[in-house]
């Protein structure tokens, strides 16, 4: 042993080294398995989502209002909607009548406007005009042709591209929309596809690694489900082939 070093330092120096060694072993090791976790929590997002919400519901005031990020805004947009729904659907309102009855109500109230001005002021104030912009027409026009055109172009790729699960879960898609239509008019399926955009993207954002668990597990199950299905009839098909051929 070297002069000036005791048994005592030996023995706390070792000691030192063995508990440097196993911190940062379970340092790394704590680091591996929080990316190994975060990397397994982005594979089992929803749909394999890799943006957020907002992002994918287009990033805009549109997004803001579906999430609820100004929530009087979108308690105001919600309630307008229920009230045009309760209009049409509970008080059997028709849309011409309802816009007769609103042009009634302008047209009386901008003549006792410009009638009484006169008789109180002895000059007629001018009545306020009412123009709406070519712009919001032409922006409608626009974002209404391409949202159909984008989905003709989804539904030609889906019967030319030749996936055969995709082809069926689209037609079944749309026989569960045409049996949904059949119990409801076309109103009702309005209201209840916008309360379910002002109210399903913001509760996903709130719950979303709970509602991603729920969908992963569900999907393995259905996964495990069809393979034992597809295992079992394809046996069945090999055994029924290899029949026919010892018969013959």
């Amino acid at each position: 042993m070297p002069e000036g070093i005791s048994a005592e330092d030996l023995i706390s120096n070792v000691m030192e080294t063995l508990s440097d060694g196993v911190s940062k072993h379970k340092s790394v090791s704590f680091f591996e398995e929080q990316k190994s976790s975060s990397v397994s929590s982005q594979l089992n997002r929803l749909f394999g989502r890799q943006k957020p919400v907002h992002h994918i519901l287009g990033g805009g005031k549109s997004a803001d209002v579906l999430l609820w990020r100004n929530k009087k805004i979108s308690a105001g947009v919600l309630a307008g909607a229920t009230a045009v729904w309760v209009l049409f659907e509970w008080l059997n309102y028709h849309f011409l009548s309802l816009i007769c009855f609103a042009l009634i109500f302008v047209m009386v109230a901008q003549f006792v406007w410009s009638n009484a001005s006169g008789v109180l002021n002895k000059s007629r104030s001018e009545v306020p005009r009412f123009v709406l912009p070519e712009e919001l027409f032409v922006n409608v026009a626009k974002t209404t042709s391409i949202q159909v055109n984008q989905a003709l172009g989804f539904l030609q790729d889906t019967a030319c591209g030749g996936d055969i699960k995709q082809f069926l879960m689209v037609i079944l898609s749309l026989f569960a929309v045409a049996v949904i239509s059949s119990w409801c008019n076309f109103m009702t399926i309005l209201f209840i596809g916008f309360v379910g955009a002002h109210t399903l993207p913001v509760v996903y954002e709130k719950y979303e690694d709970e509602i991603d668990g729920f969908v992963q597990n569900a999907l393995e199950q259905l996964q495990g489900r069809y393979r034992k299905m597809d295992t079992g009839f394809l046996s069945r098909i090999s055994r029924a082939s290899f029949k026919g051929k010892k018969h013959e």
